[in-house]
C-alpha cells in the first residue's frame, strides 16, 4: 500500500477502526473514516481530527455511498452480543446491505476491498482448532444468528462479486481482539472482567468457566490487516487472524484480578444460548501467506488495556 492512496474505513470510529485509521495515516494514506456511531465513538478518533489527511464522515453503510477511493476496509458492524442483539434486524442489514453497498463501491471505483469477517462464522465448532476450510456449526434461527449468519452471507457476497465482477477482495476471519478503546459496556469478556475488577464488582463467569477463547492484542491484529491487504490479488482469503494461545475464562479472570490488584469475587452464572465452548484459530495459512504471527503475550496486552480503562473509568 503506497503513499497517497485514498482509503475508506467503514466503522472507522470503532475499536479496531480507530487503530486502523492511525496505522494508515502513518503509511501516508489519505483516510476517509466512516461511522454511524452505533457502537463507534467520535472520541476514539478525536485526536486525528486535525490531521490534514484524515476526514470523518457520519454515514450508515446500509445506504449507498458515492466517493472515490483506492482501497476499502469494511469494518462496520456491532461485534459484541450486547450490541448486535439490541437490534438484530439492523445487525443483519449492516452485514448484508453494508457488504452489497461497499462491494458496489469497490466494483465502480475498482478499489481493493477488505472484509472484517469473524470466527463466529464457525459457530459452536465441532473441530478444534478451526481451519479456514471448516464450514461451521451455526444455528440459523438463534439469538446470535443475526451476527453469525450476517457475516456468513457477507462472505458469500464477497466471493460472488469476486467471481462475477472480478472485484479484488481480502476476507479476514477475526478471532477475539482486545486492547485500548474497547467499549467499556460492550459485554465482551476482556472489557467486562477489567471493568468489574477496577470498579470492585464481582467478576461474572458463565457456566463453569472452562470454556476457552484466544485473545489477540489490537497492535498484532493491525499488523495482520495491513499484511493481508499487501498480499498479491490472487490471494483472497478467507484467512484466520488471531492469537492461537488458548485460555479458559477462569484463567482470564484470575489474570485480570492479579494484574489489577482487585479484590473482586468471582461469581458463576448460567451459560447463554449458543455460546461456543471452544474458540481457537489455526493460523497456519496466515503464517504462510502473510508472514505474520502475533507477538504480544496476553499479560502484556492486558496491562496496556487495564491502563487504558483506568484512564477512562
Amino acid at each position: 500500500m503506497g503513499p497517497g492512496k485514498r482509503v475508506l474505513v467503514t466503522g472507522g470510529a470503532g475499536f479496531l477502526g480507530s487503530h486502523l485509521c492511525e496505522r494508515l495515516l502513518a503509511r501516508d494514506c489519505e483516510v476517509l473514516c466512516l461511522d454511524n456511531y452505533f457502537t463507534g465513538r467520535r472520541q476514539n478518533v478525536a485526536h486525528l481530527l486535525g490531521h490534514p489527511r484524515f476526514e470523518l464522515m457520519r454515514h450508515d453503510v446500509t445506504f449507498p455511498l458515492y466517493v472515490e477511493v483506492d482501497e476499502i476496509y469494511n469494518l462496520a458492524c456491532p461485534a459484541s452480543p450486547v450490541h448486535y442483539q439490541f437490534d438484530p434486524v439492523q445487525t443483519t442489514k449492516t452485514s448484508v446491505h453494508g457488504a452489497i453497498n461497499m462491494l458496489g463501491l469497490a466494483k465502480r471505483t475498482r478499489a481493493k476491498i477488505f472484509q472484517a469477517s469473524t470466527s463466529e462464522v464457525y459457530g459452536d465448532p465441532q473441530i478444534h482448532p478451526q481451519t479456514e476450510d471448516y464450514r461451521g456449526n451455526v444455528n440459523p434461527i438463534g439469538p446470535r444468528a443475526c451476527y453469525d449468519e450476517g457475516k456468513r452471507c457477507a462472505e458469500t457476497l464477497f466471493f460472488d462479486y469476486h467471481r462475477q465482477h472480478k472485484v479484488r477482495i481480502k476476507v479476514a476471519r477475526l478471532f477475539n481482539t482486545y486492547g485500548p478503546r474497547m467499549h467499556p459496556n460492550d459485554g465482551r469478556v476482556v472489557s467486562n472482567f477489567i471493568v468489574q475488577a477496577l470498579t470492585g464488582k464481582p467478576i461474572t463467569l458463565y457456566g463453569d468457566g472452562t470454556q476457552t477463547r484466544s485473545f489477540c492484542y489490537v497492535d498484532d491484529m493491525m499488523d495482520a490487516f495491513l499484511a493481508l491487504m499487501d498480499t498479491p490479488d490472487e490471494f483472497t482469503g478467507p484467512v484466520n487472524l488471531g492469537n492461537p494461545g488458548e485460555f479458559t475464562m477462569r484463567e482470564l479472570a484470575e489474570t485480570v484480578l492479579k494484574l489489577t490488584g482487585s479484590t473482586s469475587a468471582i461469581e458463576f452464572h448460567p451459560l447463554p444460548a449458543d455460546d461456543p465452548m471452544q474458540r481457537c484459530p489455526d493460523i497456519t495459512l496466515a503464517k504462510a501467506k502473510l508472514g505474520w504471527q502475533p507477538t504480544i503475550a496476553l499479560a502484556q496486552g492486558l496491562e496496556r488495556t487495564i491502563a487504558y480503562f483506568r484512564g477512562v473509568l
